[in-house]
């Protein structure tokens, strides 16, 4: 049998310790034809969403999936995103979190929403080159190293991931 993934139970604990330290708790996206998203939110084929629990309704974070409902320009939508897709979890707030590499397809075996017809292939994302987790250092560590922690994003703007290898 083959081990299970870390990914979902790190996403669990991101969100829990931004719902606990009062923060957004957000997800990043790589929209493909197994995500069931408002596609006209969509841009460069991804989306961020506010999984917060006053942002959605019956949020299901499972070893698959996230499914919730949540409104979107008054409009209440269901969205479903295999755990696959998911390239980040990360507070609002500061930019806390982490990120994930996102193949480009799915593995096998994984599907798309039950009951759901897969849509059309869309444009593939854009290619993520810098991707990472995001501020996982102290200011303490970073003055160690030799490096300067960046400076905590405005209000409503997403972080800028990078990935190090």
């Amino acid at each position: 049998m083959p081990e299970p993934s870390t990914k979902p139970y790190l996403i669990r604990a991101i969100y829990d310790w931004c719902t606990d330290a009062g923060f957004t708790p957000y997800v990043a996206v790589a929209v493909d034809e197994s995500v069931r998203v408002p596609q006209e939110f969509v841009k460069n084929g991804e989306i961020v969403l506010n999984v917060s629990s006053l942002a959605t309704n019956r949020l299901k974070i499972d070893n698959d999936a996230i499914a919730f409902q949540a409104r979107f320009g008054g409009v209440p939508r269901d969205v479903y995103v295999p755990i696959a897709r998911v390239v980040a979890i990360y507070a609002r707030e500061n930019g806390q979190g982490m990120a994930f590499e996102v193949p480009r397809t799915l593995p096998a075996g994984v599907e798309g929403p039950p009951g759901v017809e897969p849509r059309p292939q869309e444009a593939a994302p854009r290619e993520r080159a810098n991707l990472v987790p995001v501020a996982t250092t102290s200011s303490a560590d970073a003055a160690d190293a030799g490096q300067t922690e960046p400076p905590p994003p405005r209000p409503g703007d997403r972080p800028k991931l990078t990935r190090i290898k």
